[in-house]
């Protein structure tokens, strides 16, 4: 991500668009043919569907891996512009552990629908359609590993369902605020991959490996892009990055600050942050948490910085798994099934 970076002029940036909230029901929704997830690399997992009527008639995809009836369900959150197979490695590593593994596919992303026009997409409609999944598949007893817009996501279902999550996984991720009258802005990393990268870059198997440290194979980068058949698919990932509530007029601030007010900042159940070392857009990103947190600063929590990039999934897996079953041991569960 870095020599992507450095080939931009930061100092002629186009100006960033405050997105309004879309005020008109879903009309057209593509759907990627089945044939463009066959033999993927290290992705042989069977598909699972949900039909939300939220906003639309939408058809949202997930992973569910592991035994239906276990006491605890790992929640994997992917971001912009990946979608599950970013934990390809990650899932049959919970799985030999015991844990029901649930990993959606948000819309527009992988092998859920794809609204067709970019204003048909909002933050607050993903935290809807995500809603749908959580009810649905009857997550409950749940740890959650959140990075990159699974995060702004996921953080924000905590909010609303706090009753189902036992323990917070944090990555690569944060719950932006706006600027505070200009105070914090947006840090030139994340301005540029939001107002030039991602909305002229042709594939995203090149993005992915410019947030990894580790080198992907064709095979691998290629199946980043599989669910995008032609540019018509790509509007959500193109969407996206413009958003982030970085300013405060942005729609959903009010809404972010209000979930950390209520919930996140009175989070007395353990909650770990795994950050990797190498990331651009997140740098710092885990003092939020841990200062203002009460989960994060429980004796026993063992926050860690990962040598890894942006997508930490890539380059860490292994290790993030380990450390989130030892993490678990050290916190046992508590709280009953609802």
């Amino acid at each position: 991500m870095d020599t992507i970076l450095k080939e931009i002029d930061a100092a002629n940036l186009p100006p960033f668009e405050i997105p309004t909230e879309p005020r008109e029901p879903i009309l057209k929704v593509l759907r990627t043919p089945d044939y463009y997830f066959d033999n993927l690399p290290g992705f042989n997992f069977n598909p699972n569907y949900i039909n939300s009527k939220q906003h639309g008639n939408i058809r949202i995809h997930y992973l569910d891996e592991g035994p239906k009836d276990a006491k605890e369900t790992i929640l994997l959150m992917h971001g912009e512009p990946t979608w599950c197979y970013l934990y390809r490695y990650m899932i049959p590593k919970f799985v030999d552990a015991g844990f029901r593994v649930v990993a959606p596919d948000l819309v527009g992303f992988g092998r859920s629908d794809k609204p067709s026009e970019r204003t048909d997409y909002s933050y607050e409609r993903q935290i809807d359609w995500m809603s749908d999944v959580v009810v649905d598949a009857n997550i409950h007893n749940c740890t959650p590993f959140l990075q990159d817009w699974g995060g702004l996501i996921g953080l924000r279902l905590i909010a609303r369902y706090p009753e189902r999550f036992s323990r917070i996984v944090v990555s690569n991720t944060g719950l932006p605020m706006g600027d505070n009258g200009g105070k914090n802005t947006a840090g030139t990393a994340f301005q540029i991959w939001a107002s030039v990268i991602s909305q002229q870059v042709p594939d995203w198997g090149k993005i992915i490996q410019s947030g990894c440290n580790r080198k992907l194979s064709e095979d691998e980068r290629n199946a980043y892009d599989a669910p995008y058949p032609s540019e018509q698919y790509k509007a959500a990932p193109r969407t996206y990055p413009q958003l982030v509530p970085q300013f405060d007029q942005h729609p959903s601030v009010e809404e972010n600050k209000g979930a950390f007010r209520r919930v996140l900042s009175k989070w007395n159940r353990p909650l770990l942050t795994l950050f990797g070392s190498d990331d651009a857009i997140t740098a710092g990103g885990e003092r939020m948490f841990k200062e203002n947190c009460p989960g994060a600063r429980l004796p026993g929590v063992e926050h860690a910085i990962l040598h890894a990039n942006h997508f930490i999934q890539e380059d860490a897996g292994a290790e993030i798994v380990s450390r989130m079953l030892q993490f678990i041991k050290t916190f046992p569960l508590t709280s009953s099934k609802i």
